[in-house]
């Protein structure tokens, strides 16, 4: 394969300039510092790169060694969506359980310290808020990662967590433009269709992002979904209609878009990553992310040399892809002057993740519920974990409980027979039943029957986005998943709450 991407011209650094890629490994390698020395101004932290916050900022500072202006991306959402704290859950509840507070002022302090947080390890751009609205229930992979379903309460949550990480000096990137809550597929695996006319999407999805917009977000990712009353042909990644007719004409917006994972399915499947590429630069994108699946030089070179040949071909303008290098740089200007001073070692963020956590609980309690004291045994209905999550991350209520009620038994449990299965490895114990989007699934919530048959005095914790019905002697619903919310519920079900 010809490798134009070894070149050190103008045209070459610009195509490096544009590209957002990860790597494997808790140390750069090689492969990344060299590249870096190249023109690449962009390199994406995933959780397979983290293991301490220590560790974190030995490898920013390692990379900052080679560039000291490069940006340092990140998928850290708080809530389900982890990688600083990928290994234990996060220490702060996501979007979902904020709106459940709706309190701006929360969310703001939220974004601030989680943006502190990020800073502090050398993070200084994080994939971060989604602005979606859930308007559909079933939708497999925003759920709790949205503020809500309604329309201004996404609006003005979105504004306050642009502004409070922004206080801490990180970037923020709004998505998933223009709205990826009103799908019932996964863009990690194909491409979703939204079929609504232009007005609902302007009154519905696009007002969220003009509220982020107006608050100073520093970048906007572009949403994998095919939205034909905007544009019948392409997805908006890779859509000149939407992205710069739409989000830089109509919603005046001028700073950096990124598209969400170029490998994901609905790009890789159907365009190809390479094409992909310059497709979505041509239409007005500035930046690739890329990384969460491909994680190796080949990849870079690939996406690069991909770059070079559309502009020497005439598919891409030379000129776009010098505007697109120019708004990355714009934005590593950003970040170098807003990088913020170290803080005094007796500055903390103190307990606003589980403060926030607490708010967002809802308790619904049968009038003769009893906080438990013995060791109950917690089945863990556990569905499969959308791409954006992982499988990584722990979740439930069990750890937490274990720790004020010593004893405490777990196992989890899926499938047709996942009831019957739970009752008997409880051994007559008091169950705790612990869910995730139960009104998503079916076999979920026939789990659910055949426990409360049998266990009436089962107490149940949903963790998605509590759509069913409360049932159970006491039913929590978290609005999240996130350690803290898992604190939150453990300390309702044994009366310490606060």
């Amino acid at each position: 394969m010809t490798t134009l991407a070894r070149a050190t011209d103008a045209l070459t650094r610009d195509a490096l300039t544009v590209l957002q890629p990860g790597f494997a490994g808790t140390t750069a390698p090689d492969w990344l510092l060299r590249r870096l020395g190249e023109g690449l101004a962009s390199v994406a932290l995933f959780g397979r790169n983290v293991t301490s916050p220590e560790q974190v900022a030995a490898l920013t500072a390692q990379l900052r060694a080679e560039r000291e202006d490069v940006l340092v991306a990140i998928d850290e959402e708080g809530g389900d969506v982890t990688r600083l704290e990928v290994r234990t859950g996060s220490s702060f509840p996501g979007n979902h359980a904020l709106g459940a507070v709706d309190d701006v002022g929360l969310t703001r302090e939220v974004a601030a310290a989680l943006g502190r947080r990020l800073a502090d390890s050398g993070v200084n751009f994080n994939w971060a808020p989604s602005a979606d609205v859930n308007s559909n229930p079933d939708n497999p992979v925003i759920g709790v990662r949205a503020f809500g379903a309604d329309t201004d309460l996404v609006a003005r949550h979105t504004a306050a967590y642009v502004t409070g990480m922004q206080s801490a000096g990180v970037a923020t990137c709004t998505k998933h433009f223009p709205g990826h809550g009103d799908t019932g597929i996964d863009s990690h695996h194909a491409v979703p269709l939204i079929e609504v006319d232009a007005d609902v999407l302007a009154a519905r999805d696009l007002v969220p992002f003009r509220a982020a917009v107006a608050a100073g977000s520093r970048a906007v990712m572009s949403a994998h979904i095919l939205v034909p009353a905007l544009d019948p042909d392409r997805p908006a990644t890779l859509s000149r209609r939407i992205l710069t007719e739409l989000l830089r004409g109509e919603l005046g917006y001028d700073g950096l878009i990124v598209t969400d994972g170029i490998e994901m399915r609905a790009i890789a499947g159907t365009y190809g990553i390479a094409r992909g590429t310059a497709l979505a630069i041509a239409a007005g994108a500035d930046a690739i992310c890329v990384g969460g699946g491909l994680s190796d030089e080949d990849t870079v070179r690939r996406l690069s040399d991909a770059l070079v040949e559309a502009v020497r071909s005439g598919e891409l303008p030379e000129e776009r892809l010098a505007d697109a290098a120019e708004r990355v740089r714009s934005l590593s200007r950003w970040t170098t002057a807003n990088r913020p001073g170290a803080r005094p070692e007796d500055t903390a963020d103190g307990d606003v993740g589980l403060r926030a956590a607490r708010r967002a609980l809802r308790v619904t309690a049968a009038e003769d519920f009893t906080p438990l004291t013995g060791a109950p045994y917690v089945a863990a209905f556990t569905p499969v974990a959308n791409i954006a999550v992982g499988d990584e991350t722990p979740w439930g209520v069990a750890a937490e409980l274990r720790r004020l009620l010593p004893g405490t038994e777990t196992d989890s449990f899926n499938g047709p027979d996942a009831g019957a299965e739970a009752l008997a490895a409880a051994d007559g114990r008091r169950v705790v039943a612990v869910v995730r989007d139960e009104h998503r699934h079916p076999w979920m919530a026939a789990a659910l029957d055949t426990l409360l048959a049998a266990r009436p005095d089962t107490v149940v914790v949903e963790m998605g986005v509590p759509r069913a019905e409360p049932r159970g002697a006491v039913h929590l619903a978290t609005h999240g998943a996130a350690r803290v919310c898992g604190l939150a519920a453990a300390e309702a079900v044994v009366g310490t709450g606060r």
